[in-house]
């Protein structure tokens, strides 16, 4: 074979090579697409957004709440629903994972837009892509940005304590720890930086910060970077012995309003978790990120729009992957 002909393969095979690429970082692009239900199911968007007001002005809770699932559902095996499965004789979901049990809340309200949905387009729209929606929904009407969600997802048919329980940042995670957590799934530093931001909204319970207010990495005292008159609060709120289960605004100063105030606070060393006070006591990117966005409100929700984009295109079931359940709470339904 002449050198001409030779070269002139490779560059077909390149050329090919190229255009297989291509297609195929094309396919997986368009997986998920925000016009997903435009035919399908029209109105479905509509729909999860009046549940969700509805339920809104019943509980002020509820949208962090919403927020949360989407963000635990996503970080266990991609955004799959999966966190939505309830235990069965015979199955073990996450529900009573430790990041979950006695703090994951809002399952009635996606039963509640399931049946909605189910009424006006059966066995169509994915429990995922609920969880996506109503992420979005409730943060706009506590204030925060709006971003187009990109839908298609389908619902897992299995779940993983394990990995709930692996997987999902703990409250009293270090800088390195929240960072590999979140590079595990693809995100960067800033992603995380910048969704810990939606902590400006929810509550805690005691148990997940009550080490900071008396034993300190073991020191028998109370975590030296909180604010004195803060951390009297808290002991307050929190005393030893007392309720573990007693809750506690995550943002003292706007607890339903999505906002920068999370960042501020953080600033004035009265961030609730350790997972929150560590982003700014710790020197460099976190440090800097924190104090960008306690100073300027835009930029953080301009780059929360993006991050909870990637965030919900976690390996996301789609095509003829998973299934659509009837009932979110239940595989086969």
């Amino acid at each position: 074979m002449g050198r001409r002909s030779e070269g002139a393969m490779i560059w077909r095979y390149s050329c090919i090579y190229s255009l297989l690429l291509f297609m195929l970082v094309g396919s997986s692009r368009a997986q998920l697409m925000a016009s997903f239900y435009d035919k399908s199911c029209p109105k479905a968007q509509a729909i999860v957004k009046s549940v969700i007001q509805q339920a809104m002005q019943k509980d002020s809770r509820i949208g962090a709440s919403l927020m949360r699932l989407h963000f635990h559902d996503c970080f266990v095996n991609g955004c799959d629903g999966s966190i939505l499965l309830d235990d069965t004789s015979s199955f073990t979901g996450e529900k009573t994972a430790g990041p979950n049990l006695n703090s994951a809340r809002g399952f009635d309200v996606v039963d509640n837009i399931k049946s909605q949905l189910e009424s006006a387009c059966k066995g169509t729209v994915s429990c995922a892509d609920i969880l996506a929606i109503a992420a979005r929904d409730a943060v706009v009407l506590d204030g925060g940005p709006s971003w187009t969600v990109q839908l298609g997802r389908r619902d897992s048919t299995t779940a993983s304590l394990s990995t709930a329980n692996n997987d999902i940042p703990s409250p009293a995670s270090t800088v390195s720890q929240l960072i590999s957590k979140f590079q595990a799934k693809g995100l960067s530093t800033q992603d995380m930086v910048t969704l810990s931001g939606a902590h400006t909204i929810g509550q805690a319970r005691c148990t997940s910060f009550s080490s900071r207010l008396y034993n300190f990495s073991g020191t028998g005292k109370p975590d030296p970077t909180i604010d004195k008159t803060f951390l009297a609060t808290l002991q307050k709120q929190c005393p030893q012995g007392g309720n573990a289960n007693q809750l506690q605004p995550l943002d003292l100063v706007t607890p339903t309003n999505f906002d920068n105030q999370y960042y501020k606070n953080l600033q004035a060393r009265k961030g609730l978790l350790n997972s929150d006070e560590v982003l700014y006591s710790t020197s460099g990117t976190t440090n800097s990120l924190v104090i960008s966005y306690a100073g300027n409100q835009n930029t953080f929700f301009s780059n929360f729009q993006s991050a909870i984009i990637k965030m919900g295109n976690i390996s996301p079931l789609t095509g003829t992957k998973g299934q659509i359940r009837k009932n979110c709470r239940a595989v086969g339904s």
